[in-house]
């Protein structure tokens, strides 16, 4: 056991003291200058800081039914261990990423408010929070550094900092700016051309100008006076980043956002529009130099919606009683969709809409995404002593994208088969070009549903509720159906009873999911499958194209399996006069992933995986009769093999012993009711 003097070093070993070192680094006003010739993104604005931030982390770009979509890595939460990760937002998230490579560019959208606009629970909130943590974590690298200044009027004072943590080279007089810019942009690597911009705030405005007094404009001695410091910005520390939500009219002040006079300095310096008897700690003189976040933003009374026009178009603010102070920060609001139509609606708004860029925020639908975001939150790290069976967490996130998409239009195709198409499968007589007509079509998909705030909150309840040791898709289900009953945001019973028969399509859908799971655990032999794929699409390629097949045994030409091709193909209900359109149409497939430089398997068209499962299923069948678990006897040698099925469901398909046996009995009683013919 360790003393306590052994857990002091621990500690003591485990500070990062060269780190604190370079935060806190202080230097000359011409030490700075080094620092900028070394390094002129130092004194990059905002808007560029926060792309320049997004893309340090790296892109990837992929391919989603022909469409070039780029992900972002910074919004996976590298810097704090994917707590905040956003999953399957990518089109937001390159329009959001688009907003800010445009501000640093200059081209006008940095005179902009940037308006996160989606349901409840569709991650505006959390894609704000990542920008703020982001932008304190780039702070605090090498590539991320920025500085400010503090000042000593008199030399026995103590250092006093800017209290809006400015750029030190807004104390450069104007007529040198020009010359000083050009040569840091000479310097720089960047796209962008780098910008100075406004003036410094009241309070440094006034020391510079005493001192400037003081020494007959000898701006060299007037710099003695100033310390430049490295800035690390911090929310807690109200460095840089700010975040504003609105209260209750009554106690809600425009002071909160621009400041506010400090009553015990009047008496000390004799005026209260002396700017040092002011306290320059609104949200929006925190926020200089980083990201102001406005929580619910079209929530704001008026009066605060006018500080946030200037703040944006002009990048000043009016604090009480003293002239306009620039600003440079980022503005991020959000807001849900009932308070956004107020605003469509208010001609009095019209100003505040002409100086917004609204970036939807929409639910997933894509089912893997949304699997992602409640794996996330139920991980075996996370939920102990309680295993999670499979299929559970899949089977909630299916019926949540479900409520999300528009019903198809055709009428051949049903919400079940539009969530695969979405989800990556293929289905007959669906192209990509299909799927994005689809999305062209659904303009509204994914601005209503299901938040999975509310997926999240039942299988916290089917955890905590069922007191077994293991819950399941039907638990989960049940606690879904219940909810909805006194669920707050559905007001309408058509809406209820519409979510209640998504209910029903997702039970039938997991009863083929695990249907096709006990089949592919009694076959179990994936070599056997690809075999037989083979097999199949050398017969099928054959056909199609009028030629015989080698057999490899007899090393003769052979017509085509017939017979072979027909058992596989009779196991999905392909009736004889479709075989040349279906055998046609897998072939064009693997034509298609050929083109696009992918490889096809067994496991590429969900149809034929289906019929050679079933087909492989169909042959082994016999060896076990899984319909004897529902009897009261089963002889020994049937229970071996049973165990065998059920061993495989433990090691290949993440069950447990209890969630193994409840679904082969689950499966056995679907056997015995004679529905094996309808998979």
């Amino acid at each position: 056991m360790k003393s306590g003097s052994e857990l002091f070093d621990f500690i003591r070993q485990g500070i990062d003291v060269e780190s604190f070192q370079e935060w806190n680094w202080a230097g000359t006003f011409q030490d700075y200058l080094e620092v900028i010739m070394q390094d002129p993104l130092v004194t990059r604005n905002s808007w560029q800081r926060v792309f320049d931030m997004i893309m340090s982390y790296g892109i990837e770009e992929y391919k989603d039914n022909k469409e070039t979509l780029v992900r972002y890595k910074f919004f996976e939460d590298p810097f704090d261990n994917g707590k905040d990760a956003i999953f399957g937002l990518d089109r937001s998230l390159m329009r959001l990423v688009s907003c800010f490579k445009s501000a640093a560019y200059g081209y006008g959208t940095e005179r902009r408010v940037l308006l996160l606009h989606g349901p409840v629970g569709s991650s505006k909130s959390t894609i704000a929070r990542l920008l703020k943590k982001g932008l304190e974590h780039y702070s605090r690298t090498p590539e991320g550094r920025l500085f400010t200044f503090c000042w000593r009027v008199e030399d026995d004072a103590e250092w006093e900092m800017s209290p809006m943590h400015e750029e030190p080279l807004l104390l450069v007089p104007l007529e040198q700016r020009a010359k000083l810019l050009e040569e840091i942009n000479r310097r720089s690597n960047t796209d962008y051309r780098l910008r100075l911009e406004g003036n410094v705030c009241p309070a440094s405005r006034y020391y510079f100008q005493e001192l400037m007094k003081r020494y007959n404009g000898d701006w060299e001695r007037v710099m003695s006076h100033v310390q430049v410091r490295r800035l690390v910005l911090s929310e807690k520390d109200r460095r840089g980043i700010g975040t504003f939500q609105p209260k209750d009219e009554k106690n809600q002040d425009s002071t909160e956002l621009t400041g506010d006079i400090n009553y015990r300095k009047i008496a000390e310096y004799g005026s209260d529009s002396d700017p040092r008897a002011f306290n320059f700690d609104g949200e929006f003189n925190v926020a200089n130099r980083g990201i102001l976040e406005f929580i619910e933003v079209l929530k704001l009374d008026v009066a605060f919606l006018y500080d946030l026009l200037g703040a944006s178009q002009e990048h000043s603010i009016k604090p009480k009683k003293f002239a306009q102070t620039d600003i440079d920060e980022v503005i991020i609001g959000h807001t849900n969709e009932p308070e956004y139509r107020k605003l469509q609606n208010d001609e009095l708004m019209e100003a505040f809409r002409d100086r917004t860029v609204k970036i939807d925020v929409p639910y997933n639908v894509k089912l893997n995404d949304e699997i992602r975001i409640y794996e996330k939150s139920f991980s075996s790290e996370v939920v102990q002593g309680v295993h999670i069976a499979p299929h559970t967490i899949e089977i909630a996130a299916m019926w949540a994208v479900l409520t999300r998409l528009e019903d198809p239009k055709n009428a051949n195709l049903t919400a079940m088969q539009k969530l695969k198409l979405y989800n990556g499968k293929t289905l007959p007589g669906f192209t990509q070009d299909n799927i994005r007509e689809l999305r062209e079509e659904s303009h509204r998909e994914g601005m209503d549903g299901i938040s999975p705030r509310y997926i999240q909150d039942k299988i916290s309840n089917a955890l905590v509720r069922s007191g077994q040791p293991c819950i399941n898709p039907f638990m989960v289900m049940n606690e879904l159906e219940e909810g909805l009953t006194h669920h707050s945001l559905i007001n309408e019973e058509e809406t209820r009873k519409r979510y209640r028969d998504l209910l029903s399509v997702v039970k039938e859908e997991y009863e083929d999911i695990v249907k096709n799971e006990v089949q592919r655990a009694i076959s179990s032999d994936e070599e056997s499958v690809a075999r037989l794929c083979s097999n199949y699409l050398d017969n099928v390629k054959a056909y199609t194209q009028h030629e015989k097949v080698r057999n490899p045994y007899t090393g003769q030409d052979e017509v085509p399996d017939e017979r072979l091709m027909r058992s596989i193909e009779e196991k999905i209900d392909i009736p004889d006069s479709r075989k040349d359109d279906f055998r046609r149409e897998i072939m064009n497939y693997i034509g298609a992933l050929a083109v696009e430089g992918r490889t096809f398997d067994w496991r590429s068209n969900e149809r034929l995986q289906k019929a050679l499962e079933l087909k492989l299923f169909e042959d082994q069948k016999d060896s076990i009769k899984l319909t004897s678990l529902v009897s009261t006897v089963v002889d020994p040698d049937t229970q071996e093999k049973i165990d065998v099925v059920k061993s495989r469901l433990i090691k290949s398909y993440g069950y447990n012993d209890i969630s193994a046996t409840d679904v082969l009995n689950y499966v056995a009683s679907i056997f015995a009711r004679g529905d094996v013919k309808s998979q």
